[in-house]
């Protein structure tokens, strides 16, 4: 099995401390609002690595952490007039409500920062003590000199770090790109320490929780690309200077979301939740949409793609119907096809295609009354299409269900063909109607405007 490793910047084949047992680590949720699809994407890429490397036979320890301790949620609090524990316990429960929608298993442990307080002030010790560390006027910072090696991750020198980030003006500091370990602070969340009353700073939690969970020295450590730089890039200084010893084996990151080309935003009004988004689509469409580019590549979500989410969903499942369950999985040329790709730093895309032939074979065997054949075939796809949560249904109750457009979507697109025929766009009209007809959605055109109505 090869994985694209941050840390080298290349494919690696999968070499892990202990034989055949993985040790993950997923920096987790800020828990201070309700979880978007942008989570969603990165946490069910996660999902299906960790169930590809079950599938293959690893034992996974799955590790992924809560932050219930930073200062967005500090201010959120105050603004709420909230304690923030009242507010991190609606937005734990919150994040979990959506991510079981989306079907994604639960991590082997959990941890929350504000349970993992004494580690943190340890190890904040241990790094003073061995000089990597200094007590300022006002905080505790890591000093980012006394690590030759910073910026392994992300590549850069400290000149172009200071450029590519918001780094506060502190004459407290060493050096400008030194980073805080422990908040100095009387109001709100915060505990005793040997340098006062405060918090810890954002980046010392996940070293903490990460290695109270799997030691020194781990397999993998996840994240989304947007963390690379300076969170993991940090965790690995402090890390790496407490211990002496390599932290993570391998760095993974996955790619950015977009909504329709854009940086999602509330200020762009394009803020979209996961609640949001089952609202209108099953959670089975929203998780094949999401998983469907590879897991490191940049994605936009956007109505069209989710269309055709659903319709590829419908096509499968449409081969599956009919079928009856052997549970004779034995190997055959897809499935040995299906692991080369999936094996190759869990290529979805390469997987789907595998899938969609398979469905074809399943079709032709049942045109042609080869029942045996088509049962066996349509049980290796169900098998196959566990690591990726899909396929799972019973497919005579998932064709029947359908897609509940909601009436503001169905009108939002009616709109947007209305504007595309003003603009003599006929070929993006077109596509419109096509998607709402796919849907069950009948468009009607007439002096007075286009009405709709469902089949």
């Amino acid at each position: 099995m090869r994985i694209y490793n941050t840390l080298k910047g290349e494919k690696e084949f999968l070499e892990t401390i202990e034989p055949n047992r993985v040790k993950m680590y997923v920096c987790g949720m800020t828990v201070y609002d309700h979880s978007h699809i942008g989570h969603a994407r990165t946490f069910l890429c996660f999902d299906m690595i960790v169930r590809y490397l079950r599938f293959s036979g690893y034992a996974v320890d799955y590790i992924r952490n809560i932050t219930d301790v930073e200062d967005k949620i500090i201010v959120r609090s105050k603004e709420l007039g909230i304690e923030a524990s009242v507010l991190t316990s609606k937005y734990i429960d919150s994040m979990h409500d959506d991510f079981s929608a989306l079907g994604m298993i639960a991590p082997d442990q959990e941890p929350k920062a504000t349970e993992n307080i004494a580690s943190i002030i340890n190890l904040i010790e241990r790094l003073i003590e061995k000089n990597n560390a200094y007590v300022g006027k006002s905080d505790v910072y890591f000093s980012i000199d006394s690590f030759p090696d910073y910026g392994m991750l992300s590549r850069r020198n400290t000149d172009e770090m200071l450029a590519g980030a918001r780094i506060e003006v502190d004459e407290d500091k060493r050096n400008p790109a030194d980073f805080v370990l422990w908040k100095k602070a009387q109001e709100g969340l915060a505990w005793d320490s040997p340098w006062g009353r405060g918090r810890p700073g954002w980046h010392i939690e996940c070293s903490a929780m990460s290695m109270e969970a799997l030691g020194d020295s781990f397999d993998i450590h996840g994240g989304g690309m947007d963390l690379k730089f300076p969170h993991h890039e940090n965790e690995i200084a402090q890390s790496k200077c407490s211990t002496g010893k390599d932290f993570a084996s391998y760095w993974m990151h996955t790619g950015s979301l977009r909504i329709d080309q854009d940086k999602m935003s509330k200020s762009l009004d394009n803020f979209i939740t996961i609640k949001d988004a089952l609202k209108n689509y099953p959670s089975e469409v929203v998780r094949f949409f999401l998983i469907s580019s590879h897991y490191r590549s940049p994605m936009n979500y956007s109505i069209d793609g989710l269309v055709e989410a659903q319709a590829s969903l419908d096509r499968l499942y449409t081969a599956l119907k009919g079928c009856e369950l052997t549970f004779d999985t034995e190997e055959n040329e897809f499935s040995v096809q299906y692991r080369e790709i999936m094996e190759d730093d869990f290529n979805v895309p390469g997987a789907l295609a595998v899938f969609f032939d398979m469905a074809k074979s399943i079709n032709l065997y049942k045109e042609s009354n080869k029942t045996d054949q088509a049962n066996k075939l349509a049980s290796s796809l169900i098998s196959l299409a566990e690591p990726l949560g899909i396929l799972q249904q019973d497919p005579e109750l998932y064709l029947k269900a359908g897609v509940p457009l909601s009436e503001d979507k169905i009108d939002a697109l009616i709109k947007e063909r209305e504007l595309a025929r003003t603009n003599k766009d006929f070929k993006r009209s077109d596509q419109i109607r096509d998607e709402l007809v796919n849907m069950n959605i009948v468009l009607e055109d007439s002096v007075e405007g286009t009405s709709w109505r469902r089949k």
